[in-house]
């Protein structure tokens, strides 16, 4: 995935009322831009950190200027836009990088499924082998980077996370196939947990689902100021101990 129009760098001042953020631009400036992320963004806004912004050419946003990546231990780019996952993984699927589910014919986005109300991220169907079957993917956006490389996941409780993994239980009871695809989008994160010590009844749920069938995958963005792409699949650890 491109940028298009290209990012525009700054630095980041501070963080605020969780959508909004203030940055110092290249000529000494300050402004203010979306943050597109609803998580805490724990350890996703050091100070001064270098932060790349897109720009918006719709006249009726009150804030054109949308926060994409910072960069971390000044070595590594993180995307922060969570709302790129969604995208990234789409982009990943229709190329055929995600290994797991690259022969599915068929790929549909935002169905409704399930008795929680919610919305699949992705159904898959039409694969040549079992054409009858149908794949339900939930996508899940990772950016909390700890120590010696390790992602997790959610950067804060997450009611939400939770009722996906009960409806993706629920779909494989009923006979589905069901995915859980963490989409790392740090440069810095090589193999990804449940954040047990955030939000303990999301790591239990989590190893309930893997236990009950739900096939649990991460990948990895590589991240430029130019593009991100999905492109590496890294390791899932589920005992919560690393």
């Amino acid at each position: 995935m491109k940028y298009a129009p290209a990012l525009q760098e700054a630095r980041l001042i501070k963080r605020y009322k969780r959508f909004l953020a203030d940055i110092r631009l290249a000529d000494g400036s300050e402004t203010t831009i979306h943050c597109p992320n609803t998580g805490s963004m724990r350890n996703c806004a050091p100070d001064n950190a270098r932060v790349w912004f897109s720009q918006s050419e719709n006249p009726k946003r009150k804030y054109p200027y949308t926060w994409e990546l910072v960069e971390i231990d000044e070595r590594y780019k993180v995307g922060v836009n969570t709302g790129r996952a969604n995208a990234l993984v789409s982009e990943a699927l229709h190329n055929k990088i995600i290994a797991p589910l690259a022969q599915y014919g068929k790929i549909q986005a935002e169905v409704r499924y399930g008795s929680e109300n919610s919305r699949i991220d992705f159904l898959l169907s039409e694969h040549p082998q079992r054409p009858s079957e149908q794949c339900y993917v939930e996508v899940k956006s990772v950016t909390l980077g700890l120590e010696n490389g390790i992602g997790a996941f959610p950067d804060a409780v997450s009611s939400r996370g939770a009722k996906h993994l009960r409806e993706l239980m629920q779909m494989k009871a009923d006979g589905h196939r069901a995915v859980l695809l963490y989409c790392v989008q740090h440069e810095g994160i090589n193999r990804v947990r449940a954040a047990h010590e955030i939000d303990p009844l999301y790591a239990s749920l989590l190893q309930q689902s893997q236990q009950a069938g739900v096939e649990i995958y991460a990948y990895r963005a590589r991240i430029t100021a130019q593009e991100i792409v999905l492109c590496e699949a890294l390791p899932v650890e589920l005992s919560g101990v690393i």
